[in-house]
C-alpha cells in the first residue's frame, strides 16, 4: 500500500512539473500586455520599473526558473492587476466561496443522484425508470446557465422568496443559505444526472453477474441480494465520477458564480483572464490541477479499498 502511494505521489509530482511548465509557456505566448492594460499612460521608465517588480523584464528562461523557486516555496506570485495582492491571497480569499457552493451541490447531487439511479436500475422498464431517464437527458443536454436563469426568474421574479444575486461572506459556512441554494441547485442538477446515468447503468450491469444469479438460486432475501451483492459493486462506477464531480465542483464553475455574483475562485480566473492578468491565471490553473489530482489520487485508494480484485 505504501508503495503504491508513493508511486502515485511520484506521478503528480512529474505532471505537476509538466502542468505548470506548459502554463508558463502559454501565458508568455499569448498576445497582450498586462503592463499596458492597467497603465495605458505611463512613461517608459515607470513602465520599466513596474516590469522589475514583477520580473517582467529578465529573459524568459530566468523568469521560468526563478517562478519554479518560488512555487517550490508556495509563493504563487504577484498579482498584476490587483496592487497589493498576491496570488496567494486571491485564491485563499476566493476558494471558500466555491467550496462552499461545490460541497453543496455535490453533497446533494451524490445523494439524489445515487438514490434516483438505483430505483431506476432496480425498477427498470416501470415509471421509475422512465422518470430517471428524463431528468438524466435533460440534466445532459440543458447547460447548467439556462438552469441558473430558470431558477432565478421563477423564485427571484415570479414567487420573489430568494435574492437573484449575493453571497454572505460572513466566513460562516451555515450562514446565509438563502444566498446558495439556487446557485447549488443549479450545479446540482446537472450532477445529479451524471450521477442517476452510472448509478442506473451499474446496478443493470450487476443484475446480470453470475453471483447475483447464484445468490438467488441460493434462496437469499431480495433485501440482503440488493444491499450486499448489488449496491456494493455498483458503487465501484460512483468512485471515479465522484472524483472529477469534486474537482469541478470544488473549483467552482465560473458561468454559476458569475450569473450570481458569488466571488469565487472562477469568478476571479474570469476576472483574470479577461485583464490578462498572468501570474492569477497561472496559479488558479495550477490550484486546479492539483485538486483533480488530489481527487484521482483518493478515488484510486478508495477503489483499492473497495474491490479486493485491484488489491490482488
Amino acid at each position: 500500500m505504501g508503495r503504491y502511494i508513493g508511486k502515485r505521489l511520484i506521478y503528480m509530482m512529474a505532471t505537476m512539473f509538466i502542468i505548470i511548465t506548459l502554463t508558463f509557456i502559454s501565458m508568455k505566448a499569448i498576445p497582450g500586455d498586462p503592463i499596458a492594460a492597467k497603465y495605458d499612460k505611463a512613461t517608459p521608465e515607470i513602465r520599466s520599473r513596474i516590469e522589475a517588480i514583477y520580473g517582467l523584464d529578465q529573459p524568459k528562461t530566468e523568469q521560468y526558473i526563478v517562478y519554479l523557486k518560488n512555487i517550490l516555496k508556495g509563493n504563487l506570485g504577484l498579482s498584476i492587476t490587483q496592487s497589493g495582492k498576491t496570488a496567494n491571497d486571491i485564491v485563499e480569499e476566493s476558494f471558500p466561496a466555491s467550496a462552499r457552493l461545490g460541497v453543496t451541490a455535490l453533497i446533494c447531487g451524490l445523494l439524489i443522484g445515487v438514490a434516483g439511479g438505483f430505483l431506476a436500475g432496480i425498477k427498470r422498464n416501470t415509471i421509475w425508470d422512465y422518470a430517471v431517464i428524463l431528468i438524466v437527458t435533460l440534466g445532459a443536454s440543458i447547460p447548467n446557465f439556462v438552469v441558473a436563469s430558470v431558477l432565478q426568474y421563477t423564485f427571484t421574479y415570479r414567487i420573489p422568496i430568494l435574492p437573484p444575486i449575493g453571497w454572505d461572506s460572513s466566513g460562516n459556512w451555515f450562514s446565509g443559505m438563502r444566498y446558495v441554494i439556487l446557485p447549488a441547485a443549479a450545479l446540482t442538477f446537472s450532477t445529479l444526472a451524471v450521477y442517476a446515468k452510472y448509478m442506473r447503468e451499474a446496478v443493470l450491469d450487476v443484475l446480470d453477474e453470475e453471483y447475483v444469479l447464484l445468490a438467488r438460486a441460493k434462496g437469499l432475501a431480495r433485501r440482503t441480494i440488493v444491499w450486499k451483492y448489488i449496491l456494493r459493486n455498483a458503487m465501484l462506477p460512483i468512485v471515479t465520477v465522484s472524483a472529477q464531480q469534486v474537482a469541478m465542483l470544488l473549483t467552482g464553475s465560473v458561468v454559476i458564480e458569475s450569473i450570481f455574483s458569488i466571488p469565487g475562485i472562477g469568478k476571479y480566473f474570469v476576472n483574470s483572464v479577461t485583464q490578462r492578468d498572468y501570474t492569477v491565471i497561472m496559479a488558479v490553473t495550477i490550484f486546479y490541477s492539483l485538486i483533480f489530482m488530489i481527487s484521482m489520487l483518493v478515488m484510486d485508494l478508495l477503489y483499492y479499498r473497495i474491490d479486493p480484485r485491484i488489491r490482488k
